[in-house]
């Protein structure tokens, strides 16, 4: 997996070292916008504000700018990271991947701000200036990873299923803004409120708890959310399983892992099935290996025979299909799996993502569903695990632990399995024995790092 940061262990930087230290913006009606980095590096300096006096330009600095607060929140919140040259080859990937989709006329601005962005960070980076440089090169892949979910991609046939996966029909993967920890997925970063957004709705986006908002960014629990407000969050994961090409669907962690050429390129928060059962009805997500065997736009929902039963006891009125339409539940994007009843979908529950409480299938928030479906290939192998404890060692051989609650309360003994993994890595001497205890009693899926 490519790898982007190190954490460094120091205090937060004051504010006249970081957010004033990195940008000082001035922006009046009728007149040019200019920016200036206050810093050392006079050669760096003259770059940028020579950038900044052009009319084209400027407008570019005004795209690269929107980043600004939550790079000042980054810093000024206390993480500080060293770059290291993977983040640079990673950013140079992620801006070459555009240039395999079809960017929109309407959204080329966008383009030519990262390629900008991207200028700036090289830029710093040879002056040896390397924290700056890092906080540019992640703006560019995250900005790229914006600018991907617009990209236009060719649709892959449906109406056959073809021997080989067609390659050309997958859009050139986001890359990942994770730290440089070995085998990790996610990243700790801050996301910006939209219209309409409430703090169940970002945790549904985000892959993470509504408590973990309010906990992170120190809400009330009553907090309305307001436009542009920043968030912090947390939804790094430890990658369950490593596969060549193809899916893999990690039940515990809610969470699905996509692989091209040995490579995580893409997670999506999902919801799954819910854990209650009964003699009568069975909905939790079934384990097991699968391959993708059709992609359907606009799909008509056929009513499984368990649901119309249930219907029927409820008292309810029997539905045996719903139409494509605001009301069927598997939205405007569906992907069949070789798995008897069990689809990889879209919904009109957005809400729900993150959770259990389908039916069975995997469902995956609109816009992400939307962009995975372009992405995705007829045939593409996929497996769905059940793995609640992971653990992983980072670059600096720090170990970190990851626990989940045994949500099909399948009888795993957690702490036993986090022991199992641990000796099996003949990690047992390096790491916080105590720690351990505390993270398997809390079960709250967080990352934490276990070392001595």
């Amino acid at each position: 997996m490519t790898q982007s940061y190190r954490p460094i262990n120091k205090s937060p930087l004051k504010r006249n070292e970081s957010i004033d230290h990195l940008l000082k913006i001035s922006t009046t009606q009728n007149e040019s916008k200019t920016h200036h980095v206050h810093r050392k590096g006079l050669s760096v300096r003259q770059n940028i504000e020579a950038r900044a006096r052009s009319n084209k330009a400027s407008s570019l600095v005004k795209g690269i700018l929107a980043g600004v607060s939550l790079v000042a929140l980054i810093t000024h919140g206390g993480f500080s990271f060293a770059v290291e040259l993977d983040v640079r080859a990673q950013a140079q990937q992620a801006l070459a991947s555009l240039h395999e989709v079809q960017i929109p006329s309407s959204n080329l601005s966008e383009l030519e701000s990262i390629k900008a962005t991207m200028n700036i960070a090289d830029d710093y980076q040879s002056e040896q200036m390397d924290e700056e440089a890092g906080i540019f090169y992640t703006l560019v892949i995250q900005k790229t990873q914006v600018l991907l979910q617009k990209a236009i991609v060719p649709p892959t046939p449906t109406a056959a299923i073809p021997d080989k996966p067609d390659v050309a029909s997958i859009s050139a993967p986001a890359a990942s803004s994770s730290f440089a920890i070995r085998g990790l997925a996610g990243a700790m970063s801050v996301y910006t409120a939209e219209k309409g957004d409430t703090l169940r709705l970002i945790a549904s986006k985000l892959g993470v708890s509504r408590q973990h908002l309010i906990t992170i960014n120190h809400l009330g629990k009553k907090t309305a959310v307001k436009v542009g407000q920043l968030l912090k969050y947390d939804n790094r994961r430890i990658i369950p399983k490593m596969i060549q090409k193809g899916i893999v669907i990690n039940i515990p962690d809610r969470t699905l892992y996509y692989f091209q050429n040995g490579a995580l390129v893409r997670t999506l928060p999902v919801a799954l099935g819910t854990p209650t059962k009964s003699d009568d009805f069975n909905w939790q997500t079934p384990t097991g290996r699968f391959k993708i065997i059709e992609k359907i736009r606009n799909p008509t929902w056929t009513v499984p025979p368990s649901i119309q039963a249930q219907m029927e006891s409820q008292g309810k009125e029997v539905i045996t299909s719903i139409p494509p339409g605001p009301e069927c539940p598997l939205g405007k994007f569906a992907i069949r799996t070789s798995i008897p009843g069990i689809m990889i979908h879209s919904t009109t529950k957005p809400g729900s993502i993150n959770s259990y409480s389908s039916h069975g299938c995997i469902r995956v928030f609109p816009a992400n569903m939307e962009s995975f479906f372009k992405q995705i290939a007829v045939n593409t192998p996929g497996e769905i695990i059940y793995k609640p404890v992971k653990v992983t060692v980072g670059e600096a051989g720090r170990v970190f632990l990851e626990v989940h609650r045994d949500v099909y309360d399948k009888k795993i003994n957690l702490a036993t399995e986090a022991r199992n993994l641990i000796e099996k890595r003949k990690l047992s001497d390096k790491v916080d024995w105590r720690k351990i205890k505390d993270i398997v009693k809390r079960q709250d899926g967080t990352i934490e790092d276990i070392t001595l």
